[in-house]
């Protein structure tokens, strides 16, 4: 018992190091700021799927920027679109606007596609570097298809009639803002210039700032005079609890640190007394619990995937011939389906990833169980029990009981049926406590 308690402190002074350290960087990380003088503009990088993550990352990015008393915040976009719910909110957001908020698809090659349409054109000042794009705003369904019927209609008409009340509010071109919806049109910088989707086109970060300079916006409250050119340039980007939290948030990590967090507990639950299982599987499960925080997903899946593991672990300790281990299978594909159904197809998780995973955890779990049933079947290789089959010497009547010889060892024996005379062979039917249960048998083994 001793032994035991000197092995255990270590590990748990370990875990709870490890978890104290993360805590402590995830902290520090959210808790520090930009930094740099009043008056200064604070610039954005907002690229990759628009997602909870960004949202919240433009957030911090303008608070902390009026906190700041900075003149303005320039948000260097580059997105394919993405979640509408996280659009809504950056939208709402720079709507909200006390400081002014430069929206600028940049560099070169970079688009404000879908979602990307709606949060450029809800700027204060929208701009645009050469070769850009944007538009193609049309909603689709899950699977990235046309949304058909009345639920495609109303999808569209409130999409339509949101993205009017932003061109509207910014003095932009609704009616082209309405065909980005409805028929997915998109143009390059130029033409979006020409069209009055955007306010200038500018090369470089201090080109847009040169260009903007003087110009009148209207803040929440009232017109305000962008005084941009000489402003020192504060860089916020993300930190480094956004950009961890935006990687693990990606739905196929998600999936595959849940799976596989529960497959770690399961085997320190199994095999009790090592380290890295154990570890390993919480720091997993919080990891996939600090990204369900922001990533859209369905309960249900989340409950099948948990449940699937469930009927892994009853199949080792219940013998149900397999059937267990099938419903975990088909619970975990399940599970994987229905965990982020509904989402934009970039924030699904992969089917071919749920079905090989599935397929090798279930592979995996039958193994284990085929090898259990294997050595719950096998004869007992050490103790009284591998007496059981062999052949034994009377080494004196037995009527019913007497002693009988047995691999080198003399034992109390009772003959199950009739009488044995001393020197009569028998074999060794069972064990009872400390006696062996013989009965007559000609070709014993004597192995």
């Amino acid at each position: 018992m001793r032994y035991r308690k000197l092995r255990r402190k270590p590990r748990l002074r370990l875990g709870a190091a490890l978890f104290a350290f993360l805590g402590a960087l995830v902290l520090i990380a959210a808790a520090c700021g930009p930094g740099g003088p009043d008056g200064a503009v604070h610039v954005l990088t907002a690229k990759g799927d628009v997602n909870p993550v960004m949202a919240r990352y433009i957030d911090r990015g303008i608070d902390q920027a009026e906190d700041a008393n900075a003149v303005a915040v320039v948000i260097r976009l580059d997105t394919p679109g993405g979640l509408m719910s996280s659009m809504e909110d950056i939208v709402q957001r720079l709507e909200e606007d006390r400081i002014p908020v430069i929206v600028y698809v940049s560099p070169s090659g970079a688009k404000a596609a879908s979602a990307g349409t709606f949060i450029t054109m809800a700027a204060n000042v929208a701009a645009m570097a050469p070769g850009t794009n944007i538009g193609a705003a049309h909603p689709v369904g899950a699977q990235g298809e046309d949304i058909e019927g009345t639920l495609g209609d109303k999808v569209t008409n409130n999409a339509v009639a949101y993205i009017q009340g932003i061109a509207n509010l910014r003095g932009r071109n609704a009616e082209w803002a309405e065909k980005a919806v409805r028929e997915s049109a998109s143009v390059y910088q130029d033409d979006a210039l020409a069209l009055d989707v955007i306010d200038l086109v500018a090369p470089d970060l201090p080109s847009l700032l040169q260009a903007v300079d003087g110009r009148e916006v209207k803040l929440v409250q009232g017109p305000a005079i962008l005084n941009v050119k000489d402003a020192p340039i504060v860089h916020n980007d993300m930190n480094l609890a956004e950009r961890f939290l935006d990687i693990i948030s990606d739905p196929n990590i998600t999936f595959l640190l849940l799976s596989l967090g529960s497959i770690a507990l399961f085997y320190e639950i199994v095999a009790p007394g090592h380290i890295f299982p154990g570890v390993f599987g919480v720091i997993a499960l919080i990891m996939a619990f600090f990204s369900l925080s922001v990533l859209p997903f369905n309960w249900a899946g989340l409950a099948l995937i948990f449940v699937a593991f469930a009927l892994f672990g009853a199949e080792i300790f219940v013998t149900s011939g397999g059937i267990l281990g099938i419903g975990g299978v088909v619970a975990l594909i399940l599970g994987g389906l229905l965990f982020t159904s509904g989402n934009p197809p970039e924030f699904q998780v992969s089917k071919w990833l749920i079905y090989g995973l599935g397929a090798g955890i279930g592979a995996f779990f039958l193994f284990v169980v085929t090898s259990i049933i294997r050595i719950r079947r096998q004869p007992a290789v050490v103790g009284i029990h591998t007496l059981v089959g062999r052949r034994a010497v009377a080494r004196s009547p037995l009527d019913p009981s007497g002693m009988v010889f047995v691999n080198g060892e003399h034992w109390t024996a009772i003959v199950e049926d009739g009488r044995v005379e001393e020197g009569e062979a028998v074999v060794v039917t069972g064990v009872e406590g400390l006696k062996l249960r013989v009965k007559k048998e000609e070709g014993a083994s004597d192995d």
